[in-house]
């Protein structure tokens, strides 16, 4: 099973469920990297925008490789339509960039999928002096909203949690970037919050890759599961997020 690929087989429900960023966050990444008309972009697998649009709506150069063909079908019909907005499909591993070069590269939880020699070292090869490296995630807990439907969450997962496919994707060190060179690396933090009914916190665990390969009986049994947790709960589940935003310059 290949992860990077999975979520193309899911890209309605990824749309739907599938976590933005924080406004403040956007404001921070576009001030600190000056984007805005005249400026070249790149984003590295968008999926199906989640991140896409505050850069987009800048007016500057928007450019994007995303691996999928159904996220890229998707990014195109929502896109498309903007004069600014310029997507391949394509692997940012091994496609071929010329001579273009960007001011500004970005990822929105994608980045990690890319070994880090790759990753680094391409990204900082296609800035321009003085461009901006820019890389973002969600950590997501709900631990502290409610402790009693954590806990049985977790026997959910102890109990049915058997994904067919171990997930075996190493941890990315994003402060490994000043050893390909880049300078000025640095981490910032927001913060949001997540409501979901029953129905929507299974509909979203199940965009996560290692929950999509759980076989039968298993999976049926596990959001069965969750549902009827959160259920339990009020049919309510309360996500605390915190957006991690890294820097780092040319």
């Amino acid at each position: 099973m290949d992860f990077r690929k999975i979520f193309d087989t899911i890209p309605e429900q990824f749309d739907k469920y599938r976590p933005t960023y924080s406004q403040e966050l956007f404001k921070s990444l576009i001030d600190y990297a000056a984007i805005g008309p005249g400026k070249n972009v790149l984003e590295i697998g968008p999926g199906t925008g989640q991140a896409t649009d505050p850069i987009l709506k800048t007016g500057c150069n928007y450019n994007a490789i995303e691996l999928g063909e159904h996220l890229y079908e998707k990014m195109k019909s929502k896109y498309g339509s903007y004069d600014n907005f310029h997507i391949v499909n394509d692997d940012f591993i091994t496609h071929d960039y010329g001579n273009q070069k960007f001011d500004m590269i970005y990822s929105a939880a994608t980045i990690q999928w890319i070994p880090e020699d790759i990753a680094f070292s391409k990204t900082y090869d296609l800035l321009s002096p003085g461009g901006t490296l820019a890389m973002m995630l969600t950590n997501a807990e709900y631990r502290s909203t409610n402790e009693e439907l954590f806990q049985n969450i977790q026997k959910i997962y102890d109990t049915y949690f058997k994904p067919e496919t171990t997930y075996s994707h190493g941890a990315f060190h994003y402060d490994k970037a000043p050893e390909y060179g880049y300078k000025n690396f640095e981490r910032r933090e927001f913060y949001g919050e997540r409501v979901f009914t029953a129905d929507e916190y299974v509909a979203f665990s199940g965009t996560h890759c290692d929950h999509m390969v759980i076989p039968e009986p298993y999976k049926t049994k596990f959001f069965q599961g969750l549902h009827d947790a959160v259920m339990k709960a009020g049919n309510r589940i309360v996500f605390k997020d915190t957006y991690v935003l890294y820097l780092a310059k040319k």
